[in-house]
Formats: C-alpha cells, structure tokens, sequence
C-alpha cells in the first residue's frame, strides 16, 4: 500500500464490475436455486448415498461370510445398522412424498422430476441387489448351522456308541467308594 487513495480507486472499479446487470443477475438465480432446493431431492440423494454405502457393506459382508470371519462379520453388521439408522431418519423426509409420488413429482419442473425418479429408481435397484445379498448370506449362514447341528449330533451318536460298546466290552464297574457313609 502506497497511503494513498490509489487502492479506492481499485475497489470502486472492482464494486462497479460487481453491480452490472449480469453479475446480479447471475447472483440472484444462485440465491433463488439455493433457496428453492427442495428437502424431499435433498434427502433423496443423502438416501442414495446410504444406499451405495450398503451395498459396498453387503460386499464387504459377503466376503466375511465366505471366510467365516465372524468378528470382522459383526463389525460390518454394526455399521450397516449405523446407516440403516440414517435411512430410517431420511425416509421420514421422504416417506410423505412417496406416498404420494404422483402428486409430488407433478409439482416439480422437468429437470427436477427426472432428478426425482432417477434417485428413487437407482435407490430401488441398490436395494434390490442389498437384499439378494442378504438373502444369499443367509443360506450360506443357514447351511453352515445344519451342517453344525449335524457334527454335534454324529458326535452325540458317537459318544453314545463308545459308552455303549465300553459298557458291553469290559462291564459295568461298581464305584469302589461307598457314597452310603
């Protein structure tokens, strides 16, 4: 800085440029599509982007269950219900509108109304493939719990066939302690 009003002459240049009709223009559509973003578009895209979340999470869940990593397994289902919580918390944005979609999307203008049924329709496909995952994970869980049950009851069979075969073989033995004392 020189002191001078060197620098006044600078700003009122640059205040000039800003008042021109475009600049203002242009700051008030901002303004105005700023203020007019509707929160039902808004908590769609936030619910997309929980579902894109879940999905990456079922993946991650698929392979731990391949694995038979259970801790690492908890971990994931922990997560998932931290944002399955966060869905639950945005559908009660959403779930009015949906109720009445066709109302809903009729009131919005055309860029917004495919923007709308975009989202819903890409959060019903990630929903869809969450929920094969799911449902293929468990079967996977519910064979390997057959198959369980099934090695604890040859077990069984078998602890029960040595006591039976010790028993035929060699007898009975009477306890060599008077427990009557």
């Amino acid at each position: 800085m020189d002191g001078g009003f060197g620098d006044l002459e600078v700003r009122s240049e640059e205040v000039r440029k800003w008042k021109s009709e475009d600049v203002v223009s242009e700051m008030r559509e901002r303004v105005v599509g700023f203020m007019l973003v509707d929160p039902i578009l808004i908590a769609l895209e936030k619910q997309l982007g929980c579902y894109t979340r879940l999905a990456k999470l079922a993946e991650l869940q698929h392979e731990h269950v391949q694995n038979n990593q259970t801790e690492a397994l908890l971990e994931v289902l922990g997560k998932r219900q931290g944002v399955l919580d966060e869905v639950a918390s945005l559908e009660g944005t959403i779930a009015m509108a949906k109720r009445h979609w066709s109302d809903y999307v009729g009131k919005l203008d055309d860029a917004n109304r495919a923007r709308a049924e975009g989202l819903l329709a890409q959060t019903r496909v990630l929903l869809e493939r969450i929920t094969a995952a799911d449902r293929n994970d468990a079967l996977v869980l519910q064979q390997r719990k057959l198959n369980l049950g099934r090695q604890i009851s040859q077990a069984m069979n078998a602890r029960q066939i040595n006591r039976t075969y010790a028993a035929a073989a060699y007898g009975t033995t009477k306890a060599k302690m008077d427990l009557k004392q």
